[in-house]
């Protein structure tokens, strides 16, 4: 039977968790995989909720914005926000593809040809699919990716709930489980890398080329813009993780 309110939240000692959306995502996540939240669980009270996680406010509506984007969190107007039922709810873990990673040596171009070939098909279908709420979460989005330029870690994790959001537009449950599983890992090793990003306002502007794509109903310019966004981002984060192995490397060159 649903829980209200779970009593596991009682027990949360705010100083140990994070503070950014992305390590909401995480910790409400690891709750559910762990049993601790249920499915038809209802999460406390918003102001309740994000000071037992010990974060803000708007942190907590970004981090429950993302999982509601996938299906793993359903809110209900005037009644509250949910764990989806296990049936409708694509996993975010991607520990299965971590250990075959570990096990074979998967590289970073492997991932990234992996995420060329799903995110390229998922476009397509998001551009064909999404809802007007899709649309208007793509925009919600892009507008935080303009609005975080000189905060990079901000900006990943608007990134990251911006292809979120294709995804689950694309209305295929499979893709969108794929597809969080190798972003997920790629979104970590970002992660490490993102604050010698250079330039966020380019990567923004593709964004919102896929947007506009998908607010035309072009699948074919959303397969193309989303293919031009992923080469860019993988040479981004090569140059990236270059100049973390040798900070020296980036001088003399232009920012």
């Amino acid at each position: 039977m649903p829980r209200k309110n779970p009593a596991i939240f009682k027990n949360l000692n705010s100083e140990k968790n994070g503070t950014t959306a992305e390590e909401v995502v995480t910790r409400l996540r690891d709750m559910i995989h762990s049993g601790e939240l249920r499915s038809g669980d209802k999460l406390p009270p918003e102001r309740d909720l994000a000071k037992s996680l010990g974060v803000s406010r708007p942190t907590l509506r970004a981090g429950i914005r993302s999982l509601s984007t996938v299906g793993i969190l359903q809110s209900r107007q005037g009644a509250g926000t949910f764990v989806a039922a296990a049936e409708d709810s694509p996993t975010l873990d991607g520990s299965p593809l971590r250990m075959l990673s570990a096990l074979h040596g998967f590289t970073s171009d492997e991932m990234f040809e992996a995420r060329l070939a799903l995110e390229m098909s998922i476009a397509g279908l998001a551009a064909e699919r999404a809802t007007s709420e899709h649309v208007t979460l793509m925009a919600e989005e892009i507008a935080g990716m303009y609005a975080s330029l000189d905060a990079p870690e901000q900006y990943l994790v608007h990134d990251m709930q911006f292809h979120q959001t294709v995804a689950a537009a694309s209305g295929n449950r499979i893709l969108t489980s794929l597809m969080n599983m190798v972003a997920t890992i790629l979104f970590d090793s970002r992660s490490k890398t993102v604050k010698r990003a250079r330039d966020l306002k380019e990567s923004a502007e593709q964004h919102h080329n896929i947007y506009r794509a998908m607010r035309e109903r072009d699948a074919e310019a959303a397969r193309r813009a989303m293919h031009d966004h992923l080469v860019e981002t993988q040479k981004a984060q090569r140059l990236e993780e270059l100049e973390t192995a040798n900070p020296s490397s980036k001088n003399g060159k232009k920012k």
